[in-house]
């Protein structure tokens, strides 16, 4: 009975692993993604100015 617990507190500790594993590569790609499109908006701002003057 000892190994059966083990054996499931394994698979436990991994599936928990997977999950912080994937929450964190979704985060950084959503920041990934909002530095993307800040990047752009700022470039487009500058081109707005730059035709103003």
């Amino acid at each position: 009975m000892e190994n059966v617990a083990t054996d499931n507190t394994i698979w436990y500790i991994l599936a928990v692993l997977g999950l912080i594993y994937l929450i964190i590569l979704f985060r950084n790609k959503k920041a990934t993604k909002r530095r993307k499109s800040r990047k752009f908006m700022e470039g487009k701002r500058q081109h707005e100015k730059n035709n103003e003057q």
